[in-house]
């Protein structure tokens, strides 16, 4: 078999997936590059929908993933805003996907080509001491948020995903692509910043401002505990009624109404157990600061590109916990079983779906939502 350098550059045997290939050339024999379709992002306000090189096993606990169907996420829409300053130019963005397994590591111990899997938005090593803590978004051994954020994400034809065994979930049968893809960020997202670091517990009142699909998946997630009420407040009455199908009940529209006013009214003029933050503006988490009751928590979800006032003149007497947080995606096995259980149905949070190669009508889909309704997009293959 040739073992010129365009090989040895690829990173794996000629005529597997990735890499070059030996091919008939205008000049030849030779060798081609194997490329797909992806959107990469080339700085603030710019992407495109550009052929690139498909991605090639580099590392013994690789795993390369055909996509099935993906999602954009408001956080690609800050990358975007200029937000995350590491993201640079010719990243390809996206970090949420279902698909299918077309290679493998030697490392790979649980994966198999073949097997249809969820891609994670946060990749674990399992080795460091915060994935021994099951911090797995923190990890220090190369994982955490890394897809679409430091190497190349989920939005193209194929997808390398690191430390394979650890950050993608095989997907029983039964359950839908489209389900399963609401798994791989926000409903962990909602549930375990939102719900979880909330501290919700039976009875409590919590009030979420941000109906948008953080928002929502947070609503969904916190009837599991059963509260008493749920109050969404957003500016956009499309959210808002999709907040009353999710379960909230109380939606309170900002733009017409004082939400402090109004939460205190049927809180007794004490406030929310809990405040979610499901939006990152300055305004919106200040808000929730005003909603608690003293004694309460405020569970920030929302990724702030500002920075925003803490009032501690006002919030360090009423005993208020703040929480902050990047998903951990600890709880995904559990979400997975109660989806193919049918004990959540994430297939409501899509509105709208589009071919793979559609990702820029996707995206202005998307980034507009209250003109066009949106809460998810699905691209499939």
């Amino acid at each position: 078999m040739p073992t010129g350098p365009s090989a040895l550059m690829a990173g794996r045997p000629i005529g597997q997936r990735g890499g070059w290939r030996l091919a008939d050339t205008v000049a030849g024999p030779g060798y081609e590059e194997v490329s797909m379709r992806a959107l990469v992002y080339h700085g603030p306000g710019r992407k495109s929908w550009d052929e690139v090189p498909d991605p090639v096993v580099r590392d013994d606990t690789d795993a390369i993933v055909q996509v099935n169907a993906v999602t954009i996420c408001g956080t690609d829409l800050h990358i975007l805003a200029g937000d995350v300053p590491a993201v640079t130019d010719g990243r390809i963005l996206g970090h949420e996907a279902v698909g299918t397994v077309v290679d493998v590591g030697s490392g790979v111990k649980t994966l198999r080509p073949g097997q249809r899997v969820l891609v994670s938005c946060i990749t674990a090593c399992g080795r460091c001491r915060y994935c021994r803590q099951v911090r797995y978004g923190q990890c220090l051994g190369g994982g955490g948020w890394i897809l679409g954020h430091r190497i190349d994400g989920t939005q193209a034809e194929y997808v390398r995903v690191p430390f394979a065994d650890n950050s993608a979930y095989v997907i029983p049968d039964g359950v839908s692509d489209e389900q399963i893809l609401m798994l791989a960020d926000i409903l962990p997202t909602g549930y375990e910043v939102g719900v979880l670091n909330g501290g919700v517990r039976p009875a409590d009142t919590v009030a979420i401002v941000g109906a948008g699909p953080i928002g929502l998946a947070t609503v969904m997630t916190a009837r599991l505990f059963t509260p008493s009420h749920i109050i969404a407040i957003d500016v956009a009455p499309s959210r808002l009624d999709a907040a009353k199908q999710f379960g909230a009940d109380i939606t309170l529209n900002s733009l017409q109404e004082d939400p402090v006013a109004r939460v205190m009214a049927v809180t007794d003029g004490l406030g929310v157990d809990v405040a979610v933050e499901a939006v990152g503006l300055p305004e919106t988490f200040e808000l929730c600061t005003r909603l608690v009751r003293p004694g309460g928590r405020v569970a920030n979800v929302g990724v702030h590109g500002k920075p925003a006032t803490l009032h501690l003149e006002d919030l360090w007497i009423r005993d208020i916990t703040i929480t902050t947080g990047l998903v951990d995606t600890y709880s995904t096995p559990s979400l997975l079983a109660l989806v193919a259980a049918g004990q959540l149905d994430t297939s409501r949070l899509v509105t709208h779906r589009f071919a793979l190669g559609e990702f820029m009508d996707a995206y202005d889909v998307f980034a507009h939502p209250g003109d066009t309704g949106a809460l998810k997009v699905v691209l499939t293959r």
